[in-house]
């Protein structure tokens, strides 16, 4: 939820451009979960493949892992919301 809310925040709505991976989970560690990059990157990663969510809430660019292999860094993959996040984030105060 605070991944979702804090994407919300800078505007990564799906109309808009990505944005690097590192430039939001940085934006949530410093702002919402100070406990490490490595879980807030391992849950936006989550949220982004297809294989793991019914529907991704994160629409990433780049590699964010198949069933076979894992994502790479953050720092070479993008990320903006993807729709059906819009509808979960426009609840969240």
């Amino acid at each position: 939820r605070r991944i979702l809310f804090q994407m919300g925040q800078m505007g990564l709505r799906p109309d808009r451009a990505h944005v690097k991976s590192s430039r939001v989970v940085g934006d949530v560690m410093g702002r919402l979960h100070p406990h490490g990059d490595t879980a807030i990157y391992d849950a936006m990663v989550r949220l982004a493949q297809p294989f793991t969510m019914r529907l991704p809430l994160v629409d990433g660019h780049g590699n964010f892992g198949s069933l076979d292999d894992g994502p790479a860094a953050s720092r070479y993959t993008e990320a903006r919301l993807a729709a059906p996040a819009m509808a979960m984030i426009s609840s969240l105060d």
